[in-house]
């Protein structure tokens, strides 16, 4: 074919285009619904299937529960709380229906009447909604698949997807699915919450102006806000008041009455009860979303049913101690740091404490001089007020666990949760102060020494890296005299456990306190570290003497023993994670031998003499410097437990060398928590450590004999003395706070014998009666890390990977 023919060609298929014949007009009208047949065709395989819609309403949040079977939280993705339709208000359908789709009940998913009404109107200039409510519930539920571009494909998804729902499930169940998942603002989803949230009342009896108020909302939740647009509110309830009449769901003459009526709201944000254990709920969210993300499972709708270690009556118990306690500290601190006494006297302190706000940042960014920020802030009474309940407010830490498995059975972060989520637990790194102590005694013992070895109670010295002099000391000045490690440890003797920490040497003391717990914190192998310098978490502390109770072997703590799914199926099942021999076995019954005469005569007296505990119990009370920190960590051989006591900001104190110390802030905290527990018949009274039995008649009879005597004749219960150290320098971030004693508040502030049980005379864990008042208590302090070079390498033995549980 040649150029001529071609044109030739071209020219006549022109003409044919430019005069179609009645043949080709027919087959391109017919064509287009045959593309968008194909197209819709090719749509539907792209939005959600089957499944994924039966499951849309069987969406089950994770539901954790306590080793008793008890609730403890629901993992929920957003604040709804489902209810029937049954049980919602018959004035909030009637208002859906009128306002959204008052055809809903004769269509199937789609209203074409409607689709071609709202078309006609946007044409005209009047734009409508053509959706039904079936077709919103789809873009509700699916959001991602579907799209929310407001293009032909989303519509045509939205389209489909509204027809397969139409398909599986009844108008009512639609209707129901709609109320309880469509949002209203403020973290409020579904016609509960917003019920709640707007007007305080259950969605059962919300009367037509509350419904046709939400209902309103729904047009659009921000421009028709009740709370921060009435006026609007007011017009597009009325609109859905009309439309009620329109449509018989409304008598005309009530609705001439009611919408002259004025808005009335009862606003009150929705937040999830923190539950009895809400930290530990906390921390569990973060290992659950990791172990459901790998075995391919959604907490938030999956309806996992998580059994945890908690044991709910335990977890009672260590709330109802650390209010009690807490309380009274408190007040102790409010007295102590009164605006016109305490507050008023750090002057320095406090000013620091305005330069570290974002208020005071915002008013230097405003371009005003750090004088005139200063002065504006300070002269602000709200301001300062929030500003000095906020440093003051005491805070705590609680946690037990049974040595035996490893199973965490209560966990308190905070004295409240909902003033302060940071968990003190397991976020929070405190200087341990003497309860360390326990580790530079055990790496001893394990290297030969025997608690009846002797150092001299005499000042020490010992030199550190650049020059430096480290000089520990104790409350009192050294006798001279000669002083068993069984007493250094009991009497919590600084100068005694210093020098046996030359001994036995930092990194070796470091190393072994890895080995039993201490695994997350990083441990300085300094001097100091014998005297609780390094920061950690009471997790690792109270860990770490579940090793001690657990005859030296380290069990990783557990959170969840089993998890199941909604059908009752048992998916994993978490046992102890083998354990791993931290101490000889002989060593550590000597440990815990001398650990019990902290209880018997020493520093953790109280336990006997105020809370009347006869169990076999062992423990350690710790103080840091300036009584910034009060530890107390007490062992059973079926339950360990221990308590924190201090401030978010450390160089705030209670100002007072007595409710300072760990022995009076945490001990109690401690004493309460198993007083109780063992009223309760939670643990036994009568179970005892494993002693290692002596060889020979005289050693045996020697051993008697000492215990006796000690327990009878022995010295009497001496204040913990953490030392006053004197160093070359003072580090520049830990300001002295008063120490003066606060007499206006020591003179009332005494604290009371806690209540016996009725039943405590026949129980032989606790006695019948108890001392009303502690013993008196001398000042005391811990210093903090010196700097000296490393030289330790880890412990091949605790080098383990990320725990399997938080």
């Amino acid at each position: 074919m040649n150029l001529a023919q071609i044109k030739t060609l071209a020219a006549e298929r022109l003409a044919r285009l430019r005069r179609p014949t009645r043949r080709g007009v027919a087959k391109a009208v017919a064509a287009v619904p045959v593309l968008f047949l194909l197209y819709v065709l090719v749509l539907i395989p792209f939005t959600p299937g089957i499944s994924d819609i039966r499951k849309a309403k069987s969406d089950q949040p994770a539901q954790i529960l306590s080793a008793d079977g008890k609730p403890l939280a629901v993992f929920k993705w957003a604040n709804r709380e489902w209810v029937r339709l049954a049980d919602i208000s018959p004035n909030v359908t009637a208002a859906l229906i009128a306002t959204e789709d008052h055809r809903f009940y004769q269509h199937f998913g789609l209203d074409w009447r409607r689709m071609g009404s709202a078309a006609l109107h946007t044409f005209s200039g009047d734009r409508q909604g053509g959706s039904t409510i079936t077709q919103q519930l789809a873009r509700n539920l699916y959001p991602d698949e579907i799209g929310r571009a407001p293009t032909l494909t989303r519509k045509l998804k939205e389209a489909i997807t509204a027809l397969k729902i139409e398909a599986l499930y009844t108008k009512d169940e639609i209707l129901e699915t709609y109320l309880n998942t469509v949002p209203f603002l403020y973290n409020a989803y579904g016609i509960e919450m917003a019920a709640r949230t707007y007007f305080d009342k259950s969605a059962g009896r919300l009367d037509v102006l509350e419904s046709a108020t939400l209902i309103g909302m729904l047009k659009g939740n921000s421009y028709y806000n009740p709370v921060i647009n009435p006026e609007r509110a007011v017009q597009r309830r009325n609109t859905v008041l009309a439309q009620m009449v329109k449509y018989q769901k409304l008598e005309p003459a009530k609705y001439e009455l009611l919408k002259k009526r004025p808005l009335r709201i009862d606003f009150e944000r929705q937040t999830e009860p923190p539950g009895p254990a809400p930290h530990f709920a906390q921390q569990l969210r973060k290992w659950l979303i990791a172990w459901a993300d790998r075995n391919d499972y959604n907490i938030y709708t999956d309806g996992l049913v998580v059994h945890t270690t908690i044991d709910s009556r335990l977890q009672a118990l260590a709330n109802q101690a650390v209010a009690r306690q807490g309380n009274q500290l408190q007040g102790i601190a409010d007295a102590a740091w009164a605006p016109r006494s305490g507050w008023a006297a750090n002057k320095d302190l406090v000013q620091a404490f305005v330069r570290e706000t974002p208020a005071y940042r915002a008013a230097r960014e405003a371009g005003q001089t750090p004088e005139a920020a200063m002065k504006q802030l300070l002269a602000d009474n709200a301001f300062m007020q929030a500003l000095r309940q906020s440093k003051t407010r005491i805070q705590a830490g609680f946690l037990a666990l049974d040595p035996r498995t490893g199973e965490i059975k209560a966990w308190v972060g905070s004295r409240d949760f909902t003033l302060d989520a940071f968990d003190h637990v397991q976020q929070a790194q405190r200087q341990p102060g003497s309860t360390f102590k326990p580790f530079v005694y055990g790496a001893a013992f394990e290297q030969g020494a025997k608690p009846d070895d002797t150092f001299v109670d005499q000042a020490v010295e010992i030199p550190l890296a650049g020059g430096e002099v480290w000089r520990p000391s104790d409350d009192g000045p050294p006798s001279g005299r000669a002083m068993s490690l069984r007493d250094g440890l009991v009497y919590s003797k600084n100068t005694i456990t210093a020098q046996l920490m030359q001994s036995v040497g930092p990194a070796k003391v470091a190393k072994l306190a890895r080995a039993m717990g201490v695994r997350q914190s990083r441990l300085d192998p300094v001097p100091s570290l014998a005297l609780g310098t390094s920061p950690v978490t009471l997790k690792e502390m109270v860990s770490a003497y579940g090793t001690i109770a657990n005859q030296g072997a380290y069990l990783e703590p557990v959170m969840v023993s089993r998890i199941e799914d909604r059908k009752g199926e048992v998916l994993e099942t978490f046992r102890p994670a083998s354990p791993e021999q931290a101490l000889p076995v002989a060593t550590v019954q000597t440990l815990v031998d001398v650990m019990r005469g902290v209880i018997d005569r020493g520093t953790g007296a109280s336990i006997r003499t105020r809370f009347g505990i006869r169990a076999d119990v062992a423990g350690k009370t710790g103080t840091t410097q300036d009584n910034a920190d009060g530890w107390f960590i007490l062992m059973h051989p079926q339950l360990v437990a221990g308590a924190w006591v201090g401030f978010n900001d450390s160089r705030v104190t209670l100002r007072s060398d007595y409710w300072g110390q760990g022995a009076h802030s945490a001990l109690p905290m401690v004493g309460d928590f198993f007083q109780r527990s063992l009223r309760s018949r939670m643990i036994d009274a009568n179970v005892r450590f494993v002693e290692q039995k002596e060889t020979g008649l005289f050693e045996a009879l020697g051993w008697t004999i000492r215990g006796w005597y000690q327990r009878w004749f022995g010295p009497a219960a001496k204040p913990e003395a953490p030392p006053a150290p004197k160093r070359a320098a003072r580090p520049a971030q830990e300001p002295a706070a008063a120490a003066e004693p606060d007499t206006s508040v020591a003179a009332s502030a005494v604290p009371p014998a806690l209540p016996g049980a009725s039943s405590a005379a026949s129980d032989p864990g606790v006695l019948d009666t108890a001392p009303a008042n502690p013993p008196a208590v001398v000042s005391a302090s811990v210093p903090p890390a010196m700097a000296a070079p490393s030289s330790s390498q880890d412990d091949p033995r605790v080098r383990a990977s990320e725990s399997s549980q938080p």
